[in-house]
């Protein structure tokens, strides 16, 4: 295919033709077709030539593209159409030949520079794909959000569903028709951008204020494990202090506990693994062992919500922090640390005979030194890789997104 039959993607901005190069300019003269969103239509109103405004049907982009195959045709969309845009669904359903793509700005990206705020690790989604039940979950673990709002999920609807799950510690940003004229930026708390209306064409950035732990959400029919991440409170977004659920569960079901167990939690961080364990084991003990006093207050604080009253939270360092607890019937360590061999080799040695040690490791390295070390020490071990992905919806299409894989590591300590 020649460089002259070839459909352009063209991104534009809020400037409308003004601030598109003159490559883009031209090749949008020369169209013979103009495919795009309404509001995008409006920018290109003085170009005589066909056009056909499209909302979210995108199957008819495609068919009015094939029907039209001899003509040049143009493609409008907003910012950087390969950034949450409609080119990586035309080039993945019809073929990747037959594009050009001449991107603009992302409006997103302008968003952030108004608000003077990296965006090189915040959480990106777009409304009109992604429900506000999975962007709170994701919240939870972010620093900065930036979201490309609706009609029907505008900053205030937003705001009002952070508010109504307890998400009341982020400052927001709504960036109106950035780079037009009428450009204005609003900076509130959720409170107040719940109570005002705003321009549909705008991008709203969430930023956590600074050393705010999270808050759980209510606790609705309480399970005995597996409950969802985000009904423990955490500290700060800490990667990895939160054993997920899915790796939990199999965790859990790996220590081999009993009504009467003895548990031990090293490095229990908010204490997801130390809660589900006390209430599986709930005649016996588990103690919860933490050197972080932000995070062994919160375990304390998780305890509580789940109303366990079998869990011992102990302020300390392993090992000293043990050295007065009962001889444990199963011990889980969450290995995200260089002395995480080390840890598990002393705490080997005070598991009761026959009893389980379960570690949960993060990088090849560690696996293979504690793996190394425990193959000398029981004749019973196992390795479990778990990688878990979960589901998201975008132009029309179910995607998965991976989770980091990690490592379990289970052995059986020799009777005697």
């Amino acid at each position: 295919m020649t460089q002259d039959n070839k459909i352009h993607i063209i991104g534009i901005g809020d400037d409308g033709l003004d601030g598109l190069t003159s490559q883009a300019t031209a090749l949008i003269g020369n169209a013979e077709l103009i495919i795009g969103n309404p509001k995008v239509i409006d920018h290109v109103a003085s170009v005589a030539v066909e056009k056909m405004p499209v909302k979210s049907d995108l199957q008819a982009v495609v068919q009015k593209i094939e029907d039209c195959a001899d003509k040049k045709i143009v493609v409008l969309t907003t910012g950087d159409p390969l950034f949450f845009g409609v080119a990586r669904f035309l080039c993945d359903t019809i073929g990747k030949d037959r594009f050009i793509v001449v991107p603009h700005v992302s409006s997103m990206q302008l968003a952030f520079a108004r608000v003077k705020e990296s965006w090189d690790e915040a959480y990106l989604t777009n409304l009109a794909t992604q429900s506000l039940d999975r962007v709170v979950q994701n919240a939870r673990l972010a620093e900065k959000i930036g979201l490309f709002t609706t009609d029907e999920q505008t900053p205030a609807a937003v705001a009002k569903f952070f508010l109504e799950h307890k998400l009341d510690y982020f400052q927001a940003y709504v960036c109106e028709n950035l780079g037009s004229p009428h450009e204005r930026v609003t900076h509130a708390g959720l409170s107040e951008i719940a109570e005002q209306t705003f321009g549909s064409l705008n991008i709203m950035i969430l930023v956590r204020e600074p050393d705010v732990p999270d808050r759980p959400v209510e606790l609705v029919g309480k399970r005995l494990f597996g409950n969802p991440d985000e009904v423990f409170r955490q500290a700060r977004p800490k990667r990895g202090l939160l054993t997920s659920s899915e790796v939990r569960c199999i965790a859990l079901s790996q220590l081999d506990l009993g009504p009467t167990s003895i548990v031990w939690d090293v490095g229990a961080g908010s204490g997801s693994v130390s809660i589900e364990a006390a209430m599986i084991a709930a005649q016996g003990t588990v103690y919860a062992i933490e050197m972080d006093p932000e995070d062994h207050g919160l375990i304390k604080a998780n305890a509580q919500s789940f109303g366990v009253s079998n869990l011992v939270t102990v302020l300390g360092k392993a090992p000293e922090a043990w050295d007065d607890l009962p001889e444990p019937d199963s011990i889980f360590i969450g290995g995200t640390g260089r002395q995480v061999r080390g840890i598990a080799e002393l705490a080997f040695e005070k598991l009761k005979p026959g009893g389980r040690m379960v570690l949960n490791l993060g990088s090849i390295e560690n696996l293979a030194g504690v793996h190394e070390l425990l193959q000398q020490l029981s004749d019973d071990t196992k390795v479990t890789m778990v990688n878990i992905s979960h589901d998201t919806y975008q132009l029309e299409r179910h995607r998965f997104e991976a989770s980091n894989p990690t490592f379990l590591i289970r052995a059986v300590k020799p009777k005697k």
